[in-house]
């Protein structure tokens, strides 16, 4: 029998606050975390803003050998992960650590490491190349290094989907705990990728904005929009078996009932033009629990900013949602945060349980111009107190990766 899946603690680590509550607030109140990149000189590049996390000193989580043995994007995952840990109140006491499981991925990994360890290898020589070089860089190792930080004995796994990665995470985390297979599974993303040559990268595909205006750089389906913003933090989600939860007591925040995960078979960085994979992904998820379009009351978009994903996005659901797409609400919180790749799934998926817990829809901010071909509800720069039911989160990855999540206000 087919398990029901809830979510029972939410950790974050983002642009505009380093825990939940600040984080939440910080949606709440239009709270922009893009300013200008401070982690190197920016003379040279084209690009001069991004999202950082702000005030960030590891060493007030870590003592310094740990420090110095984790990159950055292990330890966001760490930090949002205990704060989920916190929150749920799990524990080896109320939990069998053999039954539960860490599933968080980074698009991307420990890109500082190995820009790092690539200049003491050119500079110095091989023998000067960190022991700790690929430990620390490889993607796998946030998971790895929550699970050991956590005590979680379950399956430990690492989903790679560029910029769908958080999001498939929570997807495939929902279905092992539906199936038996786990009773608690840490899931979402992370990312440490605003580095010289992450800018750079990013840069020379056209895919960033080059505005110089914090209010003016991440600006999802606005017509004047020329690229995303990169940004960085983890974003983690407690999904426990219900039976389980409410046998410890746990507070249950929503419920988890959907998930479809399709490919466009397209281009390696380009959406399908017409939208058909990302419409199929979200179908799958209203398939799940044969959820009917009309009961979305919102979703959180994948919105990057840039020209063609806002466009085939929009394409996408009205193809998904039909005639019920005129009255749904849509909005990009990566006008807040910028765009966390690996970790954006993480981080809006916290969005999407916080507005089905407050009854809150989050506005797209800093919009102006409206754009003809994004002509949908995308709640501009004014959040609404709505009853939200039922929250979709998107998420939209190079290489045609779609995924779509949804989650529906908890009842007993």
């Amino acid at each position: 029998m087919e398990k029901r899946v809830v979510v029972t603690g939410l950790g974050v680590i983002t642009p505009i606050g380093n825990n939940v509550e600040t984080f939440w607030q910080g949606i709440k109140i239009n709270k922009c975390g893009i300013d200008k990149i401070t982690e190197f000189n920016t003379e040279k590049f084209k690009v001069k803003l991004a999202g950082e996390v702000k005030d960030y000193k590891p060493e007030e989580y870590f003592d310094k050998r740990i420090c110095k043995r984790l990159d950055k994007f292990s330890q966001f995952a760490i930090i949002a992960s205990k704060e989920a840990m916190k929150d749920s109140g799990i524990n080896s006491e109320n939990t069998d650590m053999k039954r539960a499981g860490v599933i968080i991925s980074s698009g991307i990994g420990g890109l500082g490491t190995i820009e790092k360890e690539n200049n003491n290898f050119f500079e110095k020589g091989p023998d000067r190349v960190s022991p700790m070089y690929i430990p620390m860089s490889i993607c796998n190792m946030a998971a790895g290094n929550v699970a050991i930080e956590l005590g979680t004995k379950g399956e430990s796994v690492s989903i790679v989907t560029a910029c769908a990665s958080g999001t498939h995470s929570i997807g495939e985390a929902y279905r092992i705990i539906k199936h038996g297979y786990e009773d608690v599974i840490f899931a979402g993303g992370t990312e440490a990728s605003i580095t010289p040559t992450g800018i750079a990268g990013f840069t020379n595909i056209k895919a960033l904005s080059q505005s110089e205006d914090p209010n003016r750089a991440s600006i999802p389906f606005d017509k004047e929009r020329n690229g995303f913003v990169m940004g960085e933090g983890a974003g983690i989600l407690v999904l426990e078996e219900l039976e389980h939860a409410k046998n410890r007591n746990a507070k249950i925040y929503a419920e988890i009932v959907g998930y479809g995960a399709t490919s466009d078979s397209y281009h390696i960085t380009s959406p399908s033009l017409d939208g058909d994979g990302a419409a199929r992904a979200m179908l799958r998820a209203m398939e799940c629990n044969n959820i009917k379009p009309e009961d979305i009351t919102y979703v959180n978009a994948h919105g990057t900013s840039t020209h063609l994903n806002d466009v085939c996005e929009t394409k996408a659901i009205k193809i998904a949602f039909g005639g019920a797409s005129n009255k749904l609400m849509i909005s990009s919180t990566k006008g807040n945060t910028g765009h966390l790749l690996g970790a954006a799934g993480g981080v809006e998926a916290v969005v999407c349980v916080k507005a089905i817990e407050d009854d809150f829809v989050p506005p797209t901010i800093n919009y102006r111009v409206p754009d003809e071909e994004c002509n949908l509800d995308i709640v501009p720069n004014k959040g609404r107190n709505v009853k939200v039911n039922y929250a979709m989160s998107n998420s939209l990855g190079f290489g045609g990766h779609n995924s779509s999540i949804i989650f529906k206000k908890y009842k007993y």
